[in-house]
């Protein structure tokens, strides 16, 4: 989770826990979770952290992804990431703008750093949940393709 608020502890952070949620759905094992401010360097600096030491697989982010001046997730995502990957955040605000215009004015990103999946997600539980509704089904593959196990 990336917000200024949820790093003081002001609230909790359900975004997370409904990001874990399918993660775990996913049967991958969560290894790592933190509640990071809306400070670029300390959210790159956490995703360089979790993909090349602790060599993480998926990492998935939620909030930060907006317009407000502190909203610098997808900035900080992309200093890290060595591809984008369109596809994934492109559907994501397509099929929930349907629901809710305003999900077309997200600026979440999705890439890959070496073997590691990174997905920003939007900050809001629901939002969490509508986003990785219409991308869990090529979470798989795509970590399959990253990780070299398969070419297709």
């Amino acid at each position: 989770m990336i917000s200024d608020r949820r790093w003081r502890g002001e609230g909790s952070d359900e975004s997370g826990k409904v990001a874990c949620e399918y993660v775990n759905r996913l049967g991958i094992t969560l290894h790592r979770y933190a509640i990071v401010p809306d400070e670029m360097e300390t959210i790159s600096a956490t995703l360089r952290q979790w993909v090349d030491v602790e060599r993480l697989d998926l990492i998935v982010t939620s909030g930060g992804t907006g317009l407000a001046a502190r909203d610098v997730t997808p900035e900080a995502t992309l200093a890290v990431v060595e591809r984008t990957i369109p596809g994934l955040t492109e559907a994501m605000r397509m099929i929930t703008a349907k629901k809710k215009p305003e999900a077309l004015l997200s600026r979440a990103i999705a890439g890959s750093r070496g073997k590691c999946l990174i997905i920003n997600l939007p900050g809001s539980p629901v939002a969490v949940r509508e986003c990785f509704e219409v991308i869990l089904p090529v979470i798989p593959h795509a970590m399959e393709i990253l990780s070299g196990k398969s070419h297709t």
